[in-house]
């Protein structure tokens, strides 16, 4: 088995950890734990248990908080969720740009079945939600950009109640700051000008870490036939290690580009120049093929940015096909969810990453939720601060200092939005 516990400690201990939390008596009793969980059935069976496990802290209410309204609200492109209790509590989030596609699924698939519920019962009402109108049957970003605004707006409402962060609600503050990665893109321009792009991105930030664009798919072009310039990932590979240099983290993402033999070959070569990880080395569902790459390199592999199924992850981490897990906040349906990947993935000794979305307040939403889980990675995704909302933040002056980024304490989401740009809005 490539993943090892050696592995997993390393990743808790950077993500706030300390070592000398963990008793050497602990760190044996786990060891024969995960021996005694060697088969695929007994894995299966212990992931089960964990996903039936409650996420929101229902403790801290104690009274029910009954969701009186929710509303959508658009301005141009913006979006933004507002939620109200019979008691006057109020919440907002704002909305993926992806929702100017989806939001009749807000309106006509989720909304109505929020309405009246005890926003306590967080846990069972997202698990009903693919139930009700069938909404299993929509599945991906489509019911999962409009569940997670909800979520969002809904957490961010109850952490007003009870004087509590978003991370507070649903797990106990493991990393106050988290570490980001520059997350670059540009694998449709050649070789030179990739390369150069590559280097005035990271140049904006105070980072040791970045991801890079590697195969090429059809990826901003027109010809249903292009196959991107050969050799040029063969490359662009050797070139980035070379001009960081070897105190840099570097991250690889081919966005399931590759078949499985050429995920290996190219797999070798990360191996080479030591990069940390290699993302998406097939396409994001072929669990089979992902297992055949991640058995074949010693190269940590990274998948779960489009998958939106707890089955799919739990039968990865079930048959030791991952090393780090990477449900995207939106696309997955909001923190509740994605915390349980994170349980998952911490039963067995694996690392979770998850993807972020640029825009809006995405790498706020993020930093909670890796705010709380032990097992956070070394780095974090992060696509620049810019967004089109207004608004303040209290508690941290959200600028990377020494690669990290100080999370917000202050209630809920931590952040206030301008009340005249919410005003601009009006409820779809």
């Amino acid at each position: 088995m490539k993943t090892n516990r050696r592995k997993f400690i390393a990743n808790t201990v950077a993500g706030g950890l300390a070592l000398s939390t963990l008793p050497s008596a602990s760190l044996a009793s786990d060891k024969k734990r995960l021996e005694n969980e060697t088969t695929v059935e007994n894995r299966d069976k212990k992931l089960g248990e964990i996903l039936k496990k409650p996420v929101l802290k229902k403790e801290l209410f104690t009274s029910p908080v009954i969701i009186e309204s929710l509303e959508l609200l658009k301005y141009r492109n913006s979006f933004i969720c507002r939620v109200r209790s019979t008691d006057g509590a109020e919440g907002y989030s704002v909305a993926h740009g992806s929702m100017s596609s989806f939001y009749p699924i807000f309106n006509q698939q989720l909304h109505d079945f929020f309405i009246g519920k005890d926003a306590r019962e967080l846990d069972l009402i997202l698990e009903r939600i693919l139930f009700y109108k069938l909404n299993f049957r929509l599945n991906g970003i489509a019911l999962g950009i409009p569940l997670a605004t909800i979520e969002f707006a809904i957490l961010d409402m109850l952490g007003h109640i009870a004087e509590k962060s978003m991370g507070e609600l649903v797990g106990e503050i493991h990393n106050p700051e988290v570490p980001f990665y520059v997350a670059t893109e540009f694998r449709h321009l050649p070789l030179t000008e990739h390369f150069e792009k590559i280097k005035e991105a990271v140049a904006q930030y105070d980072v040791n870490a970045l991801k890079i664009k590697i195969g090429y798919m059809n990826y901003l072009t027109t010809d249903v036939h292009y196959k991107g310039l050969p050799g040029k990932s063969e490359k662009l590979i050797p070139m980035v290690r070379q001009f960081f240099g070897d105190d840099m983290h570097i991250y690889a993402d081919s966005n399931g580009y590759y078949d499985v033999e050429g995920a290996i070959k190219i797999g070798r070569l990360l191996e080479e120049y030591k990069y940390s990880y290699f993302e998406e080395p097939v396409m994001f569902d072929h669990f089979e093929g992902i297992k055949q790459v991640s058995d074949a390199l010693t190269l940590p592999i990274a998948n779960g940015e489009q998958d939106h199924s707890f089955t799919n992850f739990r039968w990865l981490i079930a048959n030791d096909g991952i090393d780090v897990v990477q449900p995207d906040n939106y696309y997955f349906g909001g923190m509740i969810r994605s915390i349980k990947v994170a349980r998952m993935a911490e039963a067995f000794g694996k690392t979770f990453i998850p993807h972020m979305s640029g825009g809006g307040l995405g790498y706020i939403y993020n930093s909670h939720i890796v705010s709380v889980c032990p097992n956070a990675g070394l780095h974090h995704e992060f696509k620049g601060f810019g967004t089109h909302v207004p608004f303040e933040c209290p508690t941290s002056p959200l600028k990377i200092t020494n690669g990290k980024i100080k999370v917000p304490t202050g209630p809920g989401s931590g952040v206030i939005i301008d009340p005249d740009f919410i005003k601009k809005h009006e409820v779809l």
